[in-house]
């Protein structure tokens, strides 16, 4: 993929002062160390390295990589380690794609208690899966799944929602056989969405009396016991979305899928139209029009400050397992469902294309290995001469 004409980082450069002028009260750490690494990135300031072709022998020189997982630059290489580590779990069985998301009058308490409620969010959303599935009067069975929280709409607007990629059938309650489901259809998500909102309401309630909650500003009223209790009353009320995607298919599939669909940030480079000294344009997807492409322009201010919405906590995982996929369980009950299967290990699939290549020389197309590391000191000293510069991370 070529290199896009602009980039995040350009609008940091550009509107990131004044930004940081205008919101440095609200701004969090995290969020600052985000605004540095993005500016920082694949520049001199980190340092680099020089590569050789084992081929041809050429040797050009790449700035290193800020390695911030809400880079758009950096999540090439952490998407690859991760997809190598989800090929061997993968089954041969049909694969569905469910999201769960939670109404817009949410949002304001979410963000005010981001840590405490996407964890209620993924909890509850998979507790309500497995509940569901397990209902023998449904699939009668155990599942194992992985889901993936994103925060964001295509405006950078706040959208939390979480999409999970669910194999296509499970465990028996006594684990002795393999439960297959129909090949288009899993759970009801009409079933579903209920039961979500039942138990992400009882979360809220819980979270509420244990004073596991802040309030501020427009959500300043919820502190109070009654005004909480009628949110919630009104939580029942709204329209709880739960719905499922086209079925992968093969294993194979899904590892396409999640090949450029996992690590993603907010917006990507590759959207952004123009950049100038006041304005941001980009390109989004109108989902409710048949997604129809559009493009929105915003201030440089206003568009950094969606952005950096979007920031997790601090060591919060974006990607979390449940089932018999969890981390305490998948050592031993993957395998059982491998046997049940007939799967043998090394049937495991492999991903292919473009996103599993390693650096490849740009005249060549031989394969790349570092010979020099350079820190942003050594840089500044070296000697001026023209190089090749790389994307790297």
């Amino acid at each position: 993929m070529n290199r896009p004409p602009f980039e995040v980082a350009d609008i940091i450069r550009m509107a990131g002062s004044a930004f940081r002028q205008r919101y440095w009260k609200a701004l969090t750490w995290p969020q600052l160390k985000v605004l540095n690494a993005i500016t920082r990135c694949r520049t001199a300031a980190l340092g680099g390295h020089r590569d050789q072709c084992d081929n041809c022998g050429h040797e050009p020189f790449s700035y290193n990589s800020c390695r911030n997982r809400h880079c758009p630059k950096c999540q090439t290489n952490a998407r690859e380690k991760w997809l190598r580590r989800r090929q061997q779990e993968l089954l041969p069985v049909v694969y569905f794609h469910i999201v769960f998301s939670v109404p817009h009058l949410l949002a304001p308490l979410i963000w005010q208690n981001r840590k405490v409620l996407f964890t209620l969010l993924f909890d509850a959303s998979a507790a309500a899966l497995l509940e569901v599935s397990a209902n023998p009067e449904r699939l009668g069975a155990e599942l194992g799944f992985f889901g993936i929280l994103h925060t964001w709409g295509q405006t950078l607007q706040q959208h939390p929602h979480i999409h999970y990629v669910v194999p296509g059938g499970g465990l028996s309650p006594d684990h002795a056989r393999w439960i297959s489901s129909r090949p288009n259809y899993l759970v009801p998500v009409e079933v579903l969405s209920p039961v979500f909102r039942g138990k992400f309401r009882a979360g809220l309630r819980r979270a509420f009396h244990n004073k596991q909650l802040v309030f501020h500003g427009e959500c300043l009223p919820l502190a109070n016991k009654k005004a909480f209790a009628s949110f919630l009353d009104k939580l029942k009320e709204q329209n709880w979305v739960v719905y499922a995607k086209t079925p992968f298919g093969g294993p194979q599939h899904v590892l396409q899928y999640l090949a450029r669909y996992t690590h993603r940030v907010a917006i990507s480079n590759h959207r952004i139209l123009s950049v100038s000294e006041s304005e941001v344009t980009f390109r989004w997807r109108d989902y409710k029009n048949h997604n129809k492409k559009r493009t929105m322009t915003l201030t440089g201010e206003e568009f950094l400050r969606r952005f950096l919405q979007h920031v997790l906590p601090k060591g919060f995982p974006r990607i979390r397992y449940f089932g018999w996929l969890a981390n305490r369980r998948r050592g031993r009950l993957l395998p059982h469902c491998r046997v049940l299967l007939n799967q043998p290990a090394e049937a495991a699939p492999t991903l292919t294309g473009p996103e599993s290549a390693v650096q490849r020389c740009p005249k060549c197309g031989g394969p790349m290995r570092i010979i020099e590391r350079l820190t942003a000191e050594e840089i500044a000293h070296a000697e001026r001469r023209p190089v090749c510069i790389l994307d790297s991370s």
